[in-house]
């Protein structure tokens, strides 16, 4: 059985967008990681990653307003706030670097392994000390760990 030109044509068409290379938008790009900045403490307060989304759990009773919440060193998104005891789900595909590039959040029809959430800070000024928190990783990070241990 063969399929007319125009059914193989409109797959492709559909597939195309999921193979995606880089996310790359330049009009979203963020300012650049500030390297030269202390972290000055670490929060009581746990990332995980859910699905194509960061999960943050901030049992503690401190209150973050306006502030910067940064990825791996690299990818930004803005919070208008993090409530003492208030579990936020944020999109991966809401964070942003300097070139404008954004981490791959997985998904069904990813090109490239999801970015990994293994350093997350939050910063509540452009000039303030970044503070860190508690990122969870997951169980086939835990894996890998554990092969590339043993070899």
């Amino acid at each position: 059985m063969r399929l007319p030109a125009a059914s193989i044509a409109a797959a492709l068409a559909l597939l195309l967008p999921a193979c995606e290379a880089v996310r790359y938008e330049p009009g979203r790009a963020s300012r650049a990681y500030p390297f030269d900045l202390p972290q000055g403490r670490v929060a009581e307060i746990q990332v995980m990653n859910d699905g194509d989304a960061m999960l943050i759990v901030n049992a503690t009773i401190e209150r973050f307003e306006n502030v910067d919440l940064w990825l791996n060193q690299r990818y930004l998104h803005r919070l208008a706030a993090l409530e003492a005891g208030q579990t936020l789900r944020v999109p991966l595909g809401e964070f942003w670097d300097v070139r404008g590039e954004g981490p791959f959040p997985g998904g069904l029809l990813r090109y490239y392994p999801p970015t990994p959430i293994r350093l997350v800070q939050i910063q509540t000024g452009p000039d303030a000390p970044l503070v860190g928190l508690v990122a969870i990783p997951t169980e086939r990070e835990l894996d890998v760990a554990r092969l590339r241990k043993d070899v």
